[in-house]
């Protein structure tokens, strides 16, 4: 029945080449090990690249190299992008080292970029008054080689430490985002059921008096149930719903989620003995597709006209399943598929679960496993009668112009139903613990890694600390001088908040670069692993700030007390063994 499929999207589907074997001999670590050399190659020829042109061309020439070279680059993962989905090891190495080396190259450039401007900024302050001067040169200085040394692995340190929080957060909340993507995309915004088994009786005009409330965009009747489904080799339990042909894909992405078979068969059942022998009906373990192949009626008729006459399928319901639900019953479009439902008909030996048989229309791909294995839907009046609901529905879903504002939509569906025996829910409490554990995920991971940067803070102290030992007598003669306690102090704090600024600075550009590569040039996944073929990740404007706020405020509060020991020297103990 399945002809030799048409079109690969498996990776590593042709034969392997000297390259991919030794890509496969390497392994986890040694694959690791490839990428994080390709990174540190792609940083380090990104900053040197724009160290040597500024030293050679001036900076007028840097900045016209660097539009020219980050424009190149830009063009580079777009040609990528549009690449085809490659096919091998090797094409998908080149692939991502196309986008990769793209992406990692613009934040080289940006970290340049970013280097050059840092003593162009210094002599800026150092021109706003004394506090700022003596602070600058502080940091500029290269006799102390220790202190300088300690103060590049301060920088450093807040540096990496707010490019990986940056990085994790763009990442964890790129994953959310997808989440609450797809979950929106599969499930009503809000949901009306009844609070009685047989379901809602009246929703005719409940329908009518929420399609007119204000915010709403559409809603559609549902009538589900648990059943067992049963194919030739294996058994699942599903979730069956019966939708409304009409309206059901102005609620969920349902029609646009179908990657085998079409939507019209769910409607027409009869054209699914009318399949060509080109078309897909269904996906083999890597991805390819499966072709219907040859009718063999015509040979039957070659054979025996008579066996090839009774050979009639009959008129079964059909009904849409899931990517991860067709793998496990391992059926295809046009496949027969057994349902029984818990509620049956009373029969001499007790309660008798009732059978149904159904045709398989389509194959959805949601992006969610939970919604794959176990989803099912067809039409409302089958569902209505497979669980004996008569002409009742199990709810109402409907879709709002705004999910993120359904709190103020729903009270208007309520006030519109003024019925206190239906239950109203929207999309937010329905997943309230799944969101709720999200957040306190990234929360707990912002603690975490804020902790790295109140490492890096401690070196910030200590080199403080050793700055103000070192620069005894100068705090002496300045003080001599005129100099305040409380200049003193804003001479160390600024000293301090300008390593902290610095590594902050250089860190969120860095990660901002980082991920906005990414996110344009795409890193690809596997999603028989992680169900999504390419990293998602959110860039979002408050999240770095936050980030650079808080590292800030860690790096500030690190510079009181060595400032307040530096205040409280007085001069005669700075001069004491000079």
């Amino acid at each position: 029945m399945t002809d030799k499929p048409a079109t690969y999207m498996r990776v590593g589907g042709d034969a392997p080449s000297l390259l991919a074997r030794a890509w496969q001999v390497l392994g986890l670590p040694g694959r690791v090990a490839v990428v994080a050399l390709v990174v540190v190659l792609a940083l380090w020829l990104g900053y040197k690249g724009s160290r040597w042109v500024a030293r050679r061309g001036g900076r007028s020439i840097w900045y016209i190299v660097t539009g020219v070279s980050l424009v190149g680059l830009l063009g580079l993962g777009g040609w990528a992008m549009r690449l085809p989905e490659p096919r091998g090891t090797y094409f998908v190495l080149w692939h991502q080292l196309v986008r990769g080396g793209a992406a990692l190259s613009g934040t080289g450039f940006v970290i340049g970029f970013m280097a050059l401007a840092v003593p162009r900024l210094l002599n800026r302050v150092e021109g706003s008054g004394y506090v700022s001067f003596v602070a600058s040169r502080h940091v500029r200085s290269q006799k102390s080689g220790f202190l300088t040394v300690i103060s590049v692995l301060s920088i450093s340190g807040v540096l990496l430490s707010s490019l990986a929080l940056c990085a994790v957060v763009a990442i964890m909340g790129g994953f959310g985002a997808d989440l609450k993507r797809k979950i929106l995309g599969n499930n009503a915004h809000i949901r009306i059921e009844g609070q009685r088994a047989g379901g809602l009786e009246s929703w005719h005009s409940a329908l009518d008096e929420i399609r007119l409330v204000k915010g709403v965009h559409a809603a559609t009747p549902v009538a589900s149930g648990e059943a067992m489904a049963s194919s030739a080799t294996n058994t699942a339990g599903v979730i069956l719903r019966g939708v409304d042909t009409v309206t059901i894909g102005t609620v969920i992405d349902l029609i646009s989620n179908i990657e085998v078979g079409k939507f019209k068969y769910l409607e027409h059942p009869d054209l699914l003995d009318k399949l060509g022998p080109d078309e897909p009906i269904g996906l083999g373990p890597g991805g390819e597709l499966y072709l219907k192949g040859p009718d063999i009626k015509p040979f039957l008729k070659k054979l025996d006209p008579d066996v090839a006459d009774a050979v009639v399928p009959e008129a079964y319901p059909a009904m849409i399943i899931g990517r991860e639900l067709a793998k496990s019953l391992h059926v295809y479009v046009g496949d027969e598929v057994t349902l029984v439902s818990p509620l049956g008909e009373l029969g001499p030996m007790g309660l008798l679960p009732k059978a149904r048989r159904f045709r398989v229309a389509a194959i959805f791909y949601s992006g969610m496993y939970e919604y794959d294995a176990s989803q099912a839907y067809t039409t409302l009046d089958t569902a209505q009668s497979f669980f004996d609901l008569k002409n009742a529905v199990s709810a109402i879903d409907v879709r709002v112009d705004d999910p993120e504002h359904v709190a103020d939509v729903r009270p208007l569906v309520e006030k519109a139903l003024a019925d206190p025996k239906l239950t109203v829910r929207d999309w937010k409490e329905m997943n309230k613990n799944l969101f709720s554990a999200l957040k306190l995920e990234k929360i707990a991971t912002f603690i975490i890694l804020s902790l790295a940067i109140l490492v890096a803070s401690f070196c910030i102290i200590c080199t403080l600390l050793l700055m103000v030992t070192e620069k005894s007598k100068e705090i002496a003669i300045l003080k001599a001088l005129g100099a305040t306690d409380r200049g003193i102090l804003r001479i160390f704090m600024a000293e301090g908040m300008i390593i902290g600024g610095i590594g902050t600075v250089f860190g969120v550009a860095t990660g901002l670069a980082l991920t906005l590569g990414l996110k344009w040039f795409g890193l690809r996944l596997d999603p028989d692993v992680y169900y999504v073929d390419r990293l998602p990740i959110n860039v979002d404007a408050g999240d770095f700030t936050f980030v650079a706020l808080s590292a800030l405020v860690i790096t500030t509060l690190a510079t009181l007390y060595p400032a307040l020991a530096a205040s409280r020297l007085r001069p005669v103990d700075g001069i004491r063994y000079e």
